[in-house]
């Protein structure tokens, strides 16, 4: 039985009284790849922004229910979301490096939370871009603005950007969607090899995606949870009719 890290209990949102995800009961396994699914507009990236708060962003947006990290209620009164999401990277679909170097991008988060020796910054910023697999194609050009990146390297450097907070979580929306081929399986390894320290969640439309990297499998259909389960079985063995229809692809 794998270790929940993130559980989800009766969970609704509405955007401006339209029901976007509607009673979702989930357990998210710990240091493991976890898939969502669906056809397009189905809630996957409600879900995900669901999971650090990001929903409460959009205006007229409403949440019920519970969503559990390590114990605790995010939605609970009173909780410090800023402490919420610093446990969670976010890396969206379109690369969004800061109007800065390629150092300050990745040291902008730990100065935010107080950090300020250069010595420990430094390490930072090797460590994140070494896991983020692009130390090596720019630490000799730390200094030069991040805009200068290929669209590719833009995304790997806000993977790095989310990993220097040290979270415990990374969520990704899409993180390839805007990358070439090259790139994206850049993405893909280095998301491999960070679930050993990471549990990662992440939103993609490409089937053959969530075959090559998923670990467990969420399947939403019009907001609705339809199926969950490993990877394995739910790409390979579905038992609810609409996953079926969705894997063969009559449903999108």
């Amino acid at each position: 039985m794998l270790r929940p890290h993130i559980s989800i209990e009766k969970l609704n949102v509405f955007y401006e009284g339209h029901h976007v995800l509607k009673d979702i009961t989930l357990d998210i396994p710990e240091k493991r790849i976890t898939a969502v699914i669906g056809p397009s507009g189905c809630g996957k990236t409600s879900l995900l922004r669901s999971l650090n708060r990001l929903i409460d962003t959009v205006e007229g947006v409403k949440a019920s229910g519970k969503v559990l990290i390590d114990g605790v209620n995010i939605y609970e009164n009173g909780v410090d979301v800023t402490a919420i999401r610093k446990k969670m990277g976010f890396i969206a679909q379109t690369p969004n490096p800061l109007p800065m170097s390629i150092y300050d991008n990745i040291a902008y988060g730990p100065r935010i939370h107080g950090e300020k020796d250069r010595g420990k910054l430094d390490k930072t910023v090797e460590r994140c871009l070494q896991a983020a697999g692009l130390w090596n194609e720019v630490n000799g050009r730390l200094r030069e603005p991040a805009s200068k990146l290929s669209v590719g390297q833009q995304q790997r450097l806000c993977l790095a950007r989310a990993l220097a907070v040290d979270p415990e979580i990374l969520l990704c929306d899409e993180p390839t969607s805007a990358l070439d081929p090259l790139s994206s399986r850049h993405i893909e390894e280095q998301l491999i090899a960070l679930k050993k320290i990471y549990t990662v969640v992440f939103v993609t439309h490409i089937l053959r995606q969530a075959r090559r990297l998923a670990d467990y499998v969420v399947f939403l259909y019009f907001g609705e949870l339809i199926e969950h389960g490993p990877a394995e079985k739910v790409l390979t063995q579905p038992t609810e009719p609409r996953t079926q229809a969705y894997l063969r692809g009559e449903i999108s």
